[in-house]
């Protein structure tokens, strides 16, 4: 079987470069040998050092690759490329520097979208002329990794972005080319925008280039979903579970993954609050070994 699984800091809590709460980069390059792992990804940039021959030895040291990186910026805010741009290029540069494939790209949390996450009857669209240009910056980014970079792109729908809800995703595969944009797949924020993750990589698993794992607590769901409850919130109220523990088929993402030879990376990411009562290895090494009973290795 030619699938292999990592894992990423997000799984510890890393969210934000700067963040004092987040462990130290080493911490978790080591926690995350120790619970198994052959592959990590980079995190936001800048939460590992810049410098590549440091990160290089510290994986080297753990017996580490580098899988891929996120440009988790707000693509849905027109005054903020520049902002993009400078995690786009950035990221890039680290990832082409190790010789790690993916980039990840996420139109990140917009106060506008925020209230109605899991919500998609509710939530607010943009007008013609918005998309047109959002999808275009989204189209450029893609550009600039797979041409200037020489990586695989893709797109991964999330949870209070403006590319949270299925017929976003599709109506953007739609209109921006496959030679520069393929899917990045994420189970849980597919499941948590209300939409089968199975069904959809039956449709897709063409173009997926990548998965990410992460399993969703249907209870804690229906809860937030309810409440209205904001994406972070609802993160500190554990709807992310440990994979198997959800509401995710994942001995039928396994299959449908086989059954279309899909090789490369599958990436878990159990996004977390780093001020719960947690403690991330114990779950990433959960995590492994639930993927280890069902098949994966």
């Amino acid at each position: 079987m030619s699938i292999k699984i990592g894992n990423a800091p997000c799984s510890w809590g890393v969210e934000f470069a700067d963040d004092p709460r987040n462990p130290h980069w080493q911490t978790v390059l080591k926690e995350c040998a120790e619970a198994g792992y052959k592959g990590i990804e980079l995190g936001p940039v800048g939460f590992m050092p810049e410098d590549p021959a440091q990160v290089a030895d510290a994986l080297a040291e753990h017996d580490l690759e580098l899988i891929g990186g996120v440009v988790f910026r707000p693509y849905h805010d027109p005054a903020k490329w520049e902002d993009v741009l400078d995690g786009t290029h950035r990221t890039c540069k680290a990832l082409a520097a190790h010789g790690a494939q993916h980039l990840v790209l996420i139109d990140s949390i917009s106060e506008r979208r925020a209230p109605t996450a899991g919500r998609a009857q509710e939530a607010e669209q943009m007008d013609g002329a918005e998309w047109a240009a959002y999808r275009d910056r989204i189209a450029e980014t893609a550009r600039i990794g797979t041409e200037e970079y020489g990586l695989t792109v893709g797109i991964h729908a999330h949870a209070a972005g403006f590319m949270d809800f299925e017929p976003e995703l599709e109506r953007l595969l739609d209109e921006v080319d496959e030679k520069l944009l393929k899917i990045c797949f994420d189970t849980g924020h597919h499941s948590y925008a209300g939409f089968d993750p199975v069904a959809f990589m039956n449709r897709y698993v063409d173009r997926i280039s990548y998965m990410h794992f992460k399993d969703v607590d249907p209870a804690v769901k229906a809860d937030v979903i309810e409440k209205r409850t904001g994406f972070y919130d609802a993160c500190g109220q554990g709807i992310f579970c440990n994979l198997g523990e959800g509401d995710v088929d994942f001995t039928t993402v396994r299959q449908v993954l086989l059954d279309n030879g899909f090789t490369g990376w599958c990436t878990v990411e159990q996004d977390c609050d780093p001020t719960m009562d947690v403690r991330p290895m114990d779950d990433a090494r959960t995590n492994r070994e639930y993927l280890e009973s069902i098949g994966f290795r």
